[in-house]
């Protein structure tokens, strides 16, 4: 595809990227397909049949699980475990990928007949990943097998230790790998180099999915895997924003699928909750109201509760475990908006500017909601930025990014500038440390060169990097297809790779505008072009709506308005300027 793309300047507080219109080649290739779903396919770098055919099919993906480095070890071991009726522990992590990527290894390892021993550390008290406190407490508690999930790839010195103390490990990671592997029986990630698997991409919960489906190719191969684990696995793909492409796209398009229909008593309580009781699950939907439900206990007390939701069978207590995760929800809430105010504060105005990378820190910030400050500053000041707990002898930050810098990969890069972290991990776009309060201003200093460095790199000295909106297609409002809706949801499920089609229209008339919402800040709006006249909403738009304008460019999406009349349509605008 090419890479050229219109760069329009804008007035707003971002610039429209128009997708470059599609070529003869492609359109040849395509020409099965509506025009319109042609260029959305091409948008996403699909611009052949095959390609086209296979992103568009409902079959049901799933790569040999054999395929990945250290499985076949690590089954073997499982194996062995199972017959001689030895206490497992399944070792996972606070976030929602870790914590369905352990429900869902010890709901496919209990029915086998086994003591399962579920471990979720605390956020503030231990950390990520394996601790030797955690060693100690499984070893006193008989445990003969520890297999991580969503962890430990950089677990060296805990690993030794369990070895130590008679314990074999089994890790299951998709993180990057360190130089030094640990010194488990069997090291099961899709990085390593070594590994044959063909899509890289699976989260910890992916990870977790593949280790069951190896050991029920082995037991019983004509069983498959449970609907559930699929739903589990979903909401670990979606809540760790993983690219929804190849083999993700299948887990959470099934997982979705059984969610809608035969949720667990858990996750249907949560869904009661979250007031979504009666509508399609998507990954919206579990991206804005249920992970951060089920992450809210890890970051306020906690992530226990979430465990327990994702895993029992009890309705009753399903409804007491939402209700609780609700509360502390409404708590995260309050926390974060604080944090991220006093961030605000205390970062200078030509910083916000200036500097590549933002980079805050306050020993006021806790832990469980630094991640989300970070990540509304990097949204906010299109930069990536990192938010930091400081301590007085050892801090703890967070780090959301940017598509252009890789965050995780440069913690890697800047560690031997540093001095050394105490621990360290992530993917491109999210990754956290903890290190030396001493080293924070060395760190700082290291990571805004690296970010200056590549922003200059990949757009040159004069750019900041953003902020901008890629647009898939600019086209009149009047001339948008009666089944634009259904073109757009052949390629569902939309996210991190594959993100919801956007459009560009340009002097649309205002029929009618009212304030929504507390505060007003949301707007309700009719939009015409011609006869046709769309039902629209633009969140947290009140204040930048052009006074006084009849007539607006507006880029924007097209779904269904989940408050109004069943599968009544709107248009989600996500950015609008003045026509003209």
């Amino acid at each position: 595809m090419a890479a050229t793309e219109a760069l329009l300047p804008s007035n707003s507080r971002k610039a429209w990227r128009v997708r470059p219109a599609l070529p003869a080649a492609a359109r040849s290739a395509l020409n099965r397909h509506p025009p319109l779903l042609a260029q959305l396919l091409y948008n996403r770098g699909l611009d052949g049949d095959a390609s086209a055919r296979a992103f568009l099919s409902h079959q049901p993906l799933s790569h040999d699980p054999f395929a990945l480095p250290g499985m076949e070890a690590a089954v073997q071991r499982l194996q062995q475990a199972l017959e001689r009726r030895e206490t497992i522990a399944v070792f996972g992590d606070f976030d929602v990928d870790g914590l369905s990527a352990t429900a869902l290894l010890a709901t496919a390892l209990r029915p086998l007949g086994c003591q399962v021993i579920p471990y979720i550390p605390h956020r503030v008290d231990e950390g990520h990943g394996l601790s030797m406190t955690a060693v100690e407490r499984l070893a006193a508690q008989g445990v003969r097998l520890v297999v991580t999930v969503d962890t430990g790839i950089s677990s060296y010195d805990e690993i030794a230790a369990a070895t130590r103390a008679g314990m074999d490990t089994i890790v299951t990671d998709h993180h990057l790998p360190p130089d030094r592997l640990p010194p488990a029986l069997a090291v099961v990630d899709p990085h390593l180099p070594e590994s044959a698997y063909p899509f890289a991409a699976l989260t910890g919960a992916g990870m977790a999915l593949k280790l069951a489906q190896a050991l029920s190719a082995v037991r019983s191969p004509a069983a498959g895997v449970e609907p559930a684990l699929l739903s589990l696995a979903s909401l670990g793909t979606i809540a760790d924003v993983a690219p929804l492409l190849d083999e993700n796209r299948s887990i959470v398009r099934q997982g979705l699928a059984h969610l809608t229909k035969s949720p667990s008593p858990g996750l249907e309580a949560l869904v009661r909750w979250s007031r979504l009781e009666g509508r399609t699950i998507d990954t919206e939907a579990v991206g804005w109201q249920l992970a951060p439900r089920l992450n809210a206990s890890g970051r306020v007390d906690h992530a226990e509760t979430s465990y327990r939701l994702l895993t029992t069978q009890s309705r009753q207590e399903a409804e007491v475990l939402a209700e609780a995760l609700e509360l502390q929800n409404r708590q995260r809430q309050e926390m974060t908006e604080v944090a991220h105010q006093r961030a605000k504060s205390l970062l200078e105005v030509g910083a916000m500017h200036e500097s590549p990378l933002l980079m805050v820190g306050d020993p006021s910030f806790s832990p469980g909601i630094i991640g989300l400050v970070a990540g509304r500053l990097a949204e906010e000041f299109a930069r990536p930025a990192v938010v930091v707990n400081i301590g007085e002898d050892y801090s703890r930050g967070s780090c959301r990014s940017t598509p252009w810098f890789n965050i995780g990969r440069a913690l890697y890069q800047v560690e031997g500038e540093v001095g050394g972290f105490v621990r360290h991990g992530g993917h491109a776009q999210a990754a956290g440390f903890t290190v030396e309060t001493r080293r924070l201003p060395l760190l700082r200093q290291a990571l805004v060169g690296l970010a200056r460095e590549t922003l200059d790199s990949a757009f040159g000295p004069a750019h900041t990097g953003g902020p901008w909106i890629d647009v898939d297609a600019e086209l009149p409002l009047g001339s948008l297809p009666k089944n634009v809706f259904q073109l757009v949801q052949m390629l569902a499920p939309f996210g991190a790779g594959n993100p919801q089609p956007l459009f560009l229209s340009r002097g649309v008339r205002v029929v009618e505008v009212r304030p929504l919402g507390a505060g007003g800040k949301h707007l309700r709006l009719k939009l015409r072009d011609g006869g046709v006249t769309w039902s629209a909403i633009a969140f947290g738009q009140a204040e930048g709506f052009p006074a006084g304008a009849t007539g607006l460019d507006v880029v924007y999406a097209v779904e269904t308005d989940r408050y109004g009349p069943a599968q009544s349509l709107q248009l989600r605008v996500l950015d609008m300027r003045a026509a003209g």
